[in-house]
């Protein structure tokens, strides 16, 4: 997979208009613009990093840093306590869409079953 740029990179260097709901060094948190909850948060690594096949060990602070800082935005939007769900998708199967991976946080409502393929063949 080839290391390009994306939207993604136009919103964590400001060249493309977001609500940004969290920023540093390592990672920028916005608001999705097709929201699929009434909290649907995407958290992205400001290094581009296409699918999680691409990650290393060198990604490990950042990984455990997206959970810290998936948490802290839960505790902001005031959906801690009732819950939420946190998702990365991985390539096309998965539903993937832009190659820079990131964390969906999701939540303000009942989600209800993460997954029904009932209806879905292998």
């Amino acid at each position: 997979m080839m290391k390009t740029k994306n939207i993604f990179n136009d919103i964590i260097s400001g060249k493309i208009p977001a609500d940004i709901v969290y920023q540093d060094d390592l990672l920028t948190a916005f608001r999705d613009i097709k929201p699929k909850a009434p909290i649907h948060i995407l958290i992205v690594p400001n290094e581009l990093i296409p699918t999680c096949n691409e990650v290393t060990e060198n990604n490990e602070k950042l990984l455990g840093h997206i959970f810290t800082v998936a948490a802290k935005i839960a505790r902001q939007e005031g959906i801690d306590k009732k819950g939420y769900r946190l998702i990365m998708n991985c390539n096309d199967h998965a539903g993937q869409e832009i190659y820079h991976i990131h964390m969906h946080l999701l939540g303000g409502c009942p989600l209800g079953p993460m997954l029904d393929l009932t209806n879905k063949k292998a």
